[in-house]
């Protein structure tokens, strides 16, 4: 049910956006040094460890310059800590700036869901790190395929705190339907033609 029509949805949105995906690529690679797609390391259904694929948003060596960032500002290793994310990140280029804010970003994780290791919708994808986080809780929103879009996307993303994602994550578990699943994707829709996306 769920499971092939997200898969069909999924290759339906890499061949409707080819276009568009190749001349982000293309502006990836000329804007900056350093690959088109970044993969990043989180955490999948029943704790496996999955690469969600994004576009590349950062410089070349963001990790390593993060930890230099941290160790050298106390502030921002605490904005870090509690937030696993920086509102003013100096390691964003321009055009990544731009690609956070529209969710373009996050066009290549559709192969993911041809892969298998995400869904179109589904609660947020997690770093290991951020296990701890989640306390008992983790263990039923382990069970879930992270999303592309979810209910934590579509509900002040960067403005909300740390334990209203958690909320909204075992929100959308708890109380999953397909309405939820629609009105999360009209509300994805809405959010990304008016630039809400991340920061």
């Amino acid at each position: 049910g769920k499971i092939l029509c997200e898969t069909v949805i999924a290759v339906f949105a890499i061949l409707f956006l080819l276009p568009s995906s190749l001349l982000l690529a293309l502006l990836v690679k000329i804007t900056s040094r350093g690959p088109v797609l970044y993969r990043a390391k989180r955490m999948g259904v029943n704790g496996t460890r999955i690469e969600v694929w994004k576009f590349r948003t950062m410089y070349a060596d963001a990790d390593r310059k993060l930890e230099q960032m941290l160790a050298e500002n106390p502030e921002m290793e605490k904005e870090w800590r509690e937030k696993f994310k920086l509102d003013k990140d100096p390691r964003i280029t321009p055009l990544g700036a731009f690609l956070r804010k529209t969710s373009l970003d996050e066009l290549p994780q559709f192969l993911n869901v041809i892969r298998g290791e995400m869904a179109v919708i589904g609660p947020r994808p997690i770093v290991e790190k951020e296990i701890e986080y989640y306390g008992p809780h983790y263990e039923v929103f382990s069970r879930v395929k992270p999303g592309i879009t979810g209910l934590w996307q579509v509900s002040g993303r960067s403005e909300t705190t740390y334990e209203r994602r958690i909320a909204l994550d075992m929100y959308y578990i708890n109380n999953w339907s397909i309405w939820l699943d629609y009105y999360i994707f009209l509300k994805t829709v809405k959010e990304v033609f008016s630039c809400h996306g991340a920061k």
